[in-house]
């Protein structure tokens, strides 16, 4: 006999129910006792697989990306708990018809509802592996579309999935990571005193679609994740969040703040949304861009002309020291940058040792346990974003790293700003020691890398050698005449870089921003010493370039009393020649001061010949 289906009850019931309650899924929950759910995810998992035979056994999840996020999010506290619904609009960025896509959120969620055209599609949710998420796994739904989408077209889904958001280092714990630096680096959660959680690479609380990203792989992570944002640099994110009250033991906060980076305002820069306890709602166009971060936590709020800190209560006085910090540098800041745009903003996080992040003009770090030094070098950073920006990351990190060394010199001397970018220089001389420059040269370009190590520390040196070939005005001239909305192809800023000086650099940009040559390699092949008629000196210098990038290098002779610099333009595989003139008699000729990225620095000295004393 055919029998009807039952509804669930008693406590399965209530759960069911109220999961259904916090995504928004409407009507009640059914079953029928003919099939234990054991069988029913069984015969889900052959269906999709026949799906799958059909289309070659191929899984493309990179097919579709995300254009759209219309997502409704509510946060209990106490319960560690995130539920949303909405809408998304996927593209299919395939050349061929698609009609199986795969939608990803943490492993942490789960999936509870997926429709198309208010109907019901069928899907099978499964973990997958991937450090692109703080658990180290996704929740994967593969679904079943009611029809093959062409190339270039879209499809809108309903989707709903709630779950829980606890701090978890497991991605890093089971690389080898200490547990306790793994938390402090990743600290994402929702707890009953305070709410932080980045997106995507960090935690998977919105859909994404990617492969798997391995932490343990080499530059995976980076390569998956750069990947996914050229996809999704256009996606528009329109999101209301609303959350139940924090609590501090058995006392409810009621001055609680809502934070939510990446809102749009009017110039559609990184902004924070701030709203006492109310529901916010914002939107940012550029979602793929940067990960969707949102903050809830009691906090004291200092604001200053170009910035805004928001300190937890117990550290206030660290909030008002960052403050006026940012008061001193604004002046100068904006000598080199322009105008601020919009204010530098500052959140503090409760973990004093937690790994800070930065979206833009806005910084995620704790505010406590930071001495003058690293306190303004954070504050030139976060001013530069607020004063100058660039879609491109190797404008618009590397002039912000460049403004840190612009600091330190500024502040103390020439040779602080030079040990500085001597510590970002290890940054990337592995990568480019191991790099196959034949094949890796217009991949790990500046203008397409997605290599943080290249596109911040990097870059940071080639405006510094910039800096040292046009100097200070040129240069600054070059930076005000940029204007973002017109930067339509690499060689716009170089073009306006270019404008400022007579000199051809056409060269430097080909093998340090177009493409990836790999390093230069000086050497004092020969110095040569005579006396002239007036009893002074007159040392000619010649200089070998062995590495596969040009460069505009110091030449430095030494003498008894001091020491007289030159600058000398050495194109890869070549040799240039310098005749300085010293007072008395050089004794040594040194090739590069450090502000030029080298592969070998161990052959820049040589001892002088004299020919007549």
């Amino acid at each position: 006999m055919k029998r009807a289906p039952i509804t669930l009850s008693s406590r399965a019931e209530q759960n069911c129910l109220r999961s259904r309650q916090f995504c928004g899924v409407e009507g009640p929950a059914v079953c029928s006792p003919l099939l234990n759910p054991g069988l029913v995810r069984f015969l889900t998992f052959l269906c999709v697989l026949c799906v799958l035979c059909g289309e070659s056994f191929s899984l493309d999840r990179e097919a579709f990306s995300i254009q759209n996020y219309d997502l409704t999010v509510q946060i209990d506290p106490a319960q560690h708990r995130l539920g949303a619904r909405g809408k998304i609009t996927l593209r299919n960025d395939a050349s061929t018809p698609q009609k199986i896509a795969v939608l990803q959120i943490s492993s942490s969620l789960d999936w509870r509802a997926i429709r198309v055209a208010d109907k019901p599609v069928q899907f099978l949710a499964q973990p997958y592996t991937s450090d692109i998420d703080h658990t180290g796994a996704l929740s994967e739904a593969i679904i079943t579309l009611p029809q093959a989408v062409e190339p270039h077209a879209t499809v809108d889904l309903d989707i709903a999935y709630e779950g829980i958001i606890v701090l978890d280092a497991t991605r890093l714990i089971r690389i080898g990571t200490p547990e306790r630096t793994a938390e402090h680096t990743d600290w994402d959660q929702i707890d009953r005193d305070f709410v932080a959680v980045r997106g995507a690479g960090y935690v998977a609380w919105y859909p994404i679609a990617t492969e798997s990203a391995n932490l343990a792989e080499g530059n995976e992570m980076s390569e998956v994740i750069g990947r996914w944002r050229a996809r999704e640099v256009g996606a528009r994110m329109r999101l209301h969040l609303s959350a139940l009250p924090l609590s501090s033991g058995s006392q409810e906060i009621e001055s609680q703040e809502i934070l939510i980076n990446r809102t749009v305002c009017p110039d559609q820069r990184t902004e924070a949304s701030r709203v006492q306890g109310a529901p916010v709602e914002c939107t940012h166009q550029g979602a793929g861009s940067s990960p969707v971060t949102f903050v809830i936590a009691d906090y004291s709020v200092v604001e200053r002309p170009g910035i805004e800190v928001h300190a937890s209560r117990w550290k206030e006085a660290s909030g008002i020291a960052f403050a006026d910090v940012a008061d001193k540098l604004a002046p100068w800041i904006e000598d080199w940058f322009g105008a601020p745009h919009e204010k530098a903003i500052v959140v503090d996080l409760p973990d004093d040792f937690a790994a800070r992040l930065e979206n833009g003009s806005l910084l995620f770090t704790s505010v406590a346990n930071y001495d003058k030094t690293s306190q303004a070098l954070t504050l030139a950073h976060q001013l530069t974003h607020a004063s100058f920006f660039s879609p491109r990351p190797w404008i618009e990190e590397g002039l912000a790293h460049f403004a840190q060394a612009l600091y330190l010199e500024h502040e103390k001397n020439h040779q602080a700003a030079l040990d500085y970018m001597g510590l970002h220089r290890s940054a990337f001389l592995a990568l480019e020691a191991s790099a196959t420059k034949s094949e890796d040269a217009a991949r790990d370009s500046l203008v397409n890398t997605v290599t943080e190590e290249l596109y911040r520390s990097k870059a940071m040196c080639v405006w510094w050698m910039l800096r040292d070939m046009l100097g200070d005005s040129a240069l600054k001239k070059a930076i005000a005449a940029y204007k973002p909305e017109q930067d339509k192809d690499p060689s716009y800023m170089p073009r306006l870089i270019s404008a400022q000086t007579p000199r051809d650099l056409e060269w430097f940009f080909d093998d340090w921003v177009y493409r990836d040559r790999g390093l230069p390699d000086f050497k004092v092949e020969s110095a040569f010493a005579r006396k002239t008629l007036d009893n002074a000196f007159v040392v000619a210098v010649t200089v070998d370039n062995l590495g596969t990038a040009g460069a505009e290098v110091p030449v430095i002779v030494k003498f008894a009393s001091g020491e007289i610099t030159k600058r000398l333009e050495v194109r890869a595989k070549s040799k240039a020649t310098i005749r300085v003139e010293t007072p008395s008699v050089p004794t040594e000729v040194v090739v590069n001061d450090g502000s030029v990225p080298e592969s070998d620095l161990t052959n820049n000295v040589f001892k002088v010949a004299t020919a007549d004393k």
